[in-house]
This record gives structure tokens, C-alpha cells and sequence, in this order.
């Protein structure tokens, strides 16, 4: 075996971990060479990369069925490359619907790889059948929540907490004052962040309804203002054809130091996901809003064991941030269930705020990257 990693990233936020992590490991052994699936991130961070599947980044059934050709000759042309490059360990990052069958494959046809899994599927929502799966095909589970480390250690996987990455890449450090004067806002300003998600079936789904709320909350309250945080992989042309209609609102788009810039915001609207995660530990209070296909939604109804979408509300183990989903995700509700929130008094925020802020402590405490490149290392030497 050659003294390579495959590391497979097949998502914007994979790609972002990916690339962290292969810095942290070149740290511990100068001598790897790593290949793989990912975008721009984990290339500058020297990964070779042969395929990228960012843009093709979906959710549900439907829209992965879209994509299949395109999902068939990545997952190929990866045996291809296992084949050739014969490499000490295949890192896999998310993405189960892909990583879990590349993995199955690579089991089977190179039993003596390491087969690493860095940021677990979700087994705890989807039930418990994915376990037994996941016994027989991977060598070593990185898992980014505290609970999901006892979950696959009583069902006999190996299986280590080493923290959650936004931990690590989460990092304000720009002056709060500046950032309000650079968009033309005031200290006194109250700020509604707009997260509408970083794949394009998200955006396409629910910038409008953000949008019509901004709208229907504006001319309730005109003195409020709005940033639309875009991922970094969402072009603008994308979402320019969204704001045709809403020029008038006093919204500013917001592609770099997102992070610095949700910290200046009263209140969010956040599309369900990683994004809920990165809000808490920000400490900005927000709803949770999400769409997708009814058919992918009925579908999840009957697969999904958690009473939850959100990702704070299920590492909380309770709703401390309201959910609106499919028919519930309209303009009504989300700017109703904002007033309410903005006319609270100072003590109930607060006390919000502190419910959000707990969430960090269930996260670890930093050195994520060194902790994943440690558990790496020793497992392949």
C-alpha cells in the first residue's frame, strides 16, 4: 500500500472539513499524499482531486434519482482510483447516501483499506438498521456529538468523540462597528439574518419564502433590516432573479465573513441544517424553516424517528427554537412568530440566547482537526 488517503467530500460544507483536516494530517505525517472527491477547499489544501460533486449537492429522493448518472460515475470512477493508487485508508465525510454503499463496495473488494467514517450519518434519526451496516464496513467512526460516540460503542463499533469542526472554524474577528457602517446601517438598527442554505434546491425553495416575509415584516415594521448570508458555492446570478420583485426592501448580501456579520443580527431565519449549529453557537436567536418535495417529505415522515428537524433542537434533546416545515413554512407564520419574539422583553431574550449558547458546551472544546488527525494516524499505522 501506498502512504495515501482517498478522502471523499462530496457537499460545500464536506469540502470546508475535508480541506481542514488534510491540513492537520500533512502536520502529523508530511509524507501523506491524499486524492479524492471535493472542490476548491480541499485542492488548495493539496488534495487531487478527480471528481467534484458540490455542485451536485441534493436532498431527497427525487432529486438524487436527477443526478444518478452523474452519482454512478463518480462512485466508478472512485473504485478506479482505489484500484490504482492502493491507498492506506479511504476517509469518508458525510454524505451516507453515497459513502455508505462506497463503502460496502470497498469492504468487499479491498478488505485491507481502512475505511474511516469522519462525521457520522445520522443513524439516530433514520432508525437503527444503518448500525449493522455500519459493524461490518467501518474500521473507525469519528463522530462530531458526544451521544453518538455511546451509540455506536454499545452496539460494538469503534467509535470516538473528537468535537465538532464549526468549533474550530467558527471565529469572529472583525469589529462589530465597522461591520454596521459598511453596509450603511446604524448601532440601534435591529438585524434579521436570512440563511436560505448552501445547495441550490434550497435556495430555489425557500429564498422565497423568506423573501415575501421579509416583505410582509417590513411593512409592519419598515425600520428593520435584513442580510441575506449566501454560501459561498450559491452564485449571485442564482439568486438575483429572487430579488427582482423586493428591491425596495433594505436588504444587503452578505458572501463574505458571514460569521462576523450574523453576530450583528437580532433575530434569523435559518434554513434546517448545519447552519442551525453555526447560528447557536454564534448566539443568535432564530426559527428553523424548511422544504423540500412532498414526496421526499412523506417519505421522511415514515423513515425519520426524531420529533425534531433541527439539529439545536435535537443536540438540546428538546424545542427551544420553533420549527416551521413544508405547509407551516409560509410568510404568516415566520413573521408572526418573529414579532413575538422582537417584542419580548430583554430578560426573555437573554435567556434565549443562554439556551443557545449551551449548545457550544455539547460540542467539545476546540482542536477538533487535531483530535480527527490523531484518531487518523493511529488508526493506519
Amino acid at each position: 500500500m501506498s502512504d495515501s488517503i482517498i478522502i471523499i467530500a462530496g457537499e460545500p460544507s464536506a469540502d470546508m472539513h475535508g480541506a481542514a483536516l488534510v491540513k492537520e494530517l500533512k502536520k502529523h505525517d508530511p509524507e501523506l499524499m491524499f486524492y479524492g472527491i471535493g472542490s476548491s477547499l480541499m485542492q488548495k489544501a493539496g488534495v487531487e482531486i478527480f471528481t467534484d460533486l458540490a455542485q451536485y449537492a441534493v436532498i431527497g429522493f427525487i432529486e438524487v434519482l436527477k443526478h444518478y448518472p452523474i452519482f454512478k460515475k463518480a462512485f466508478d470512477l472512485t473504485l478506479e482510483k482505489i484500484q490504482q493508487i492502493k491507498p492506506k485508508a479511504l476517509i469518508l465525510i458525510d454524505y451516507p447516501g453515497f459513502n455508505l454503499r462506497l463503502a460496502k463496495k470497498v469492504k468487499q473488494l479491498f478488505p485491507d483499506i481502512k475505511i474511516i467514517y469522519y462525521i457520522s450519518p445520522q443513524v439516530w434519526a433514520w432508525g437503527k438498521k444503518r448500525i449493522k451496516l455500519i459493524e461490518k464496513i467501518v474500521d473507525k467512526m469519528l463522530v462530531v456529538f458526544d451521544f453518538e460516540a455511546e451509540l455506536y460503542q454499545d452496539n460494538g463499533i469503534e467509535a470516538e468523540f473528537v468535537g465538532h469542526p464549526l468549533m474550530e472554524s467558527i471565529v469572529l474577528s472583525k469589529n462589530k462597528t465597522e461591520l454596521i457602517k459598511s453596509k450603511n446601517l446604524k448601532l440601534t438598527d435591529t438585524i434579521i439574518a436570512l440563511l436560505p442554505g448552501s445547495r441550490q434546491i434550497e435556495v430555489k425553495r425557500l429564498l422565497p419564502v423568506m423573501l415575501s416575509s421579509a416583505d410582509k415584516l417590513h411593512k409592519q415594521m419598515p425600520e428593520i433590516k435584513f442580510l441575506l448570508i449566501k454560501a459561498a458555492n450559491i452564485k449571485e446570478q442564482a439568486i438575483a432573479a429572487y430579488l427582482k420583485n423586493y428591491a425596495h426592501l433594505p436588504l444587503n448580501i452578505i458572501s463574505e465573513h458571514s460569521y462576523d456579520f450574523m453576530s450583528i443580527c437580532s433575530y434569523a431565519w435559518v434554513c434546517s441544517g448545519t447552519a442551525t449549529l453555526e447560528t447557536a453557537i454564534i448566539g443568535i436567536p432564530m426559527l428553523i424553516t424548511y422544504k423540500t418535495s412532498w414526496l421526499t417529505w412523506l417519505m421522511s415522515k415514515i423513515l425519520i424517528k426524531l420529533p425534531y428537524i433541527g439539529l439545536v433542537n435535537i443536540v438540546a434533546k428538546k424545542k427551544i427554537v420553533p420549527e416551521f416545515i413544508q405547509g407551516q413554512s409560509n410568510k404568516n407564520n415566520i413573521v408572526n412568530c418573529t414579532v413575538n419574539f422582537l417584542n419580548q422583553d430583554s430578560d426573555f431574550k437573554h435567556r434565549q440566547k443562554q439556551k443557545l449558547l449551551s449548545i457550544k458546551n455539547k460540542l467539545g472544546s476546540g482542536n477538533v482537526n487535531q483530535n480527527a488527525a490523531q484518531a487518523i494516524i493511529k488508526t493506519i499505522h
